[in-house]
């Protein structure tokens, strides 16, 4: 048999066995969780392609999983559109994300989101896209796919769980429900076979639940700051 049917992936990148992961043909930037990293093509977030994240609700700790991701960027802004909460600088701080080097965009309605996204991606000047979002079309989704592979943008959609089963041109896509000591992470969609058990990703706090003003009862709500966002949870 000749060696390049032995190996079929080796005749293109974009081939790849199914019990394989693919080998990565752009960019990527590290996740800053080897566990996660290993799971990955290329071993890291892909760079200038559509990556889901899917949470129950806002602020379960995507901006702490992004945050190693958000040093890699170096000084080009990072643009967070639609934001549920109010981000909080300290918080934005602690993932490391300058106040300086935010950029905020909020909308009035989920075309002028969506027009937003696709010119921040084409514009290439942001260093990070992180978009939440609820339903949207495939097609819009496609095109912003199509928008992101022209520019080196880290592109997050922050949308809910129960998008998982819709289809969805995301290269990556990742299920993301809290833990005790982080994150739980399934993976829904990547290019390489599936993986039935989820991933436990450790996940600092934030400085202010492990301050004493956060020692109070469990009963009532807080405003806390989760990952540069504030929220209310029981704490």
């Amino acid at each position: 048999m000749p060696a390049i049917l032995s190996q079929p992936e080796a005749i293109h990148p974009s081939l790849w066995r199914a019990s394989q992961l693919a080998c990565g043909r752009g960019r990527i930037v590290e996740t800053g969780y080897p566990v996660l990293s290993a799971e990955l093509p290329g071993g890291g977030w892909p760079v200038g392609a559509l990556i889901d994240l899917l949470v129950p609700q806002a602020g379960v700790g995507e901006l702490r999983l992004l945050q190693p991701a958000f040093g890699a960027v170096g000084k080009r802004a990072i643009a967070f559109l639609q934001s549920p909460h109010t981000p909080d600088a300290l918080g934005l701080h602690y993932i490391g994300v300058p106040i300086a080097q935010l950029l905020r965009v909020d909308t009035q309605t989920t075309a002028d989101a969506l027009w937003s996204a696709e010119q921040i991606l084409r514009a290439g000047s942001c260093g990070a896209l992180i978009f939440w979002s609820q339903y949207v079309q495939a097609s819009s989704l496609r095109r912003l796919h199509l928008a992101a592979q022209s520019s080196e943008t880290l592109f997050v959609m922050v949308r809910p769980l129960a998008t998982a089963q819709d289809a969805s041109p995301a290269l990556l896509r990742l299920a993301l429900k809290p833990s005790a000591d982080g994150l739980s992470v399934e993976i829904v969609k990547r290019r390489g076979p599936s993986r039935a058990e989820p991933l436990s990703i450790p996940l600092q706090p934030t400085p202010i639940l492990l301050s004493r003003h956060a020692r109070v009862s469990r009963r009532p709500p807080a405003k806390v700051i989760a990952g540069g966002l504030q929220t209310e949870v029981v704490v």
